[in-house]
């Protein structure tokens, strides 16, 4: 909304002419940070008190690690305040005639709002079980279905870079443009379409500690801040002939419009940041499906707009262990009566086996770090 009311009056004015920064996207993402970063420190307390105020309280799983029993009654929902920082943020600073960030923004207020009654189930029914699964998973597939159907065959409305691209598949580490992967329409869809479910889902079975999700969320979203911004980075004289194209240097998909993508993400990471003063262990708030949810299905969407996919395993491989330890378990005790873990998902495992909760969670963080290098580094080994 700046972007679309003062960018225009640069040339009104000589006085004026500072306003040509907003052109810039590394500056908008930097805004975009420090805003939803600033509003969630500003509004948190007071949100916490309404929580509170409201009985808006966390219900623990019956048969979860007993040292959770005395969080119960802790304020949740607390993703309702994110998504409020995250949205409020990026319609400041994007420029809101790109179609990315329609698709991004339309896939995380869907899913908020998925999220939203899942909350709202659990608390009214003082139980856990909220939203049955394939309800949810319903939901889940018509909003990403529908979002990925825009981006993938609406062709007046998307930029002619991304629909060349469509059907192109990235590989981790093999160079986009020299060893291109060419897939039908049809399959590169269904994965887009998987990723974005996948993702959010993952991100949900992550939230199970203080802090444990939303600091690789905090990690992955600045991870596509700098892939996003590169896919369309261009340098040097007007003509595009004579540009210098980090993409094409880098050997990873152009697409021009996908760097607006970097204030949304700049947007996630400051409102995480901000929820994670009071999240941290031990928390004063807790995020809901509300905010896993969303915050899931908006990482998906970046993975797809940039074409990392298949990367989105490496760089949330947090993510990625946490929903396989859960189908490894239900499987292997459905078929054969035996867990392999003691408790699924794996962060409650190490909890199992004597684990501090801070040492899980910060334990998780360092190998979050350590996935999103070796994510970025699949830029120059190719």
């Amino acid at each position: 909304m700046l972007y679309e009311l003062l960018y225009p009056l640069r040339n009104h004015a000589p006085w004026l002419s500072f306003l040509n920064v907003l052109r810039y996207v590394p500056f908008r993402a930097i805004a975009a940070t420090a805003t939803a970063m600033l509003l969630s420190f500003a509004l948190s307390p007071w949100f916490i008190r309404e929580l509170q105020k409201k009985q808006i309280g966390q219900v623990v799983r019956h048969d979860g690690p007993e040292s959770h029993f005395k969080k119960r009654g802790t304020p949740t929902m607390g993703g309702a305040l994110i998504l409020l920082c995250l949205l409020s943020s990026t319609v400041l600073w994007c420029d809101l005639h790109n179609p990315f960030v329609w698709a991004v923004t339309t896939v995380t207020v869907g899913y908020g709002v998925i999220g939203y009654l899942d909350d709202y189930l659990k608390i009214r029914d003082k139980n856990s079980k909220g939203v049955p699964g394939r309800y949810k998973l319903l939901g889940q597939f018509t909003i990403g279905g529908a979002v990925c159907a825009y981006m993938f065959f609406a062709r007046e409305a998307m930029p002619s870079d991304w629909f060349d691209l469509r059907d192109h598949l990235g590989i981790p580490f093999v160079a986009f443009q020299k060893h291109p992967v060419v897939t039908p329409v049809a399959i590169t869809y269904l994965l887009a379409v998987f990723t974005v479910v996948a993702m959010s889902n993952a991100v949900n079975l992550t939230d199970g500690l203080d802090g444990l999700a939303i600091g690789p969320v905090i990690i992955n979203a600045g991870t596509y801040l700098i892939w996003a911004y590169l896919a369309g980075a261009a340098f040097g004289i007007t003509h595009v002939a004579q540009r210098f194209v980090v993409a094409r240097y880098l050997d990873i998909p152009y697409i021009t419009s996908a760097s607006e993508l970097s204030v949304y993400c700049g947007a996630m990471v400051g409102a995480g940041i901000g929820f994670l003063w009071y999240n941290t262990y031990p928390a004063q708030v807790f995020m809901g499906d509300v905010g896993s949810l969303s915050l899931g299905g908006g990482l998906g969407v970046c993975a797809v707009v940039t074409k990392n996919e298949l990367l989105s395993i490496v760089l949330g491989g947090i993510f990625f262990l946490e929903a396989v330890s859960v189908i490894v378990q239900v499987i292997s005790f459905k078929t054969t009566g035996k867990r392999v873990f003691l408790m699924a998902p794996i962060h409650h495992h190490f909890e199992k086996k004597g684990w501090p909760e801070p040492k899980v969670i910060v334990r998780f963080w360092i190998v979050s770090v350590l996935l999103a290098l070796v994510a970025l580094s699949s830029l120059k080994l190719r």
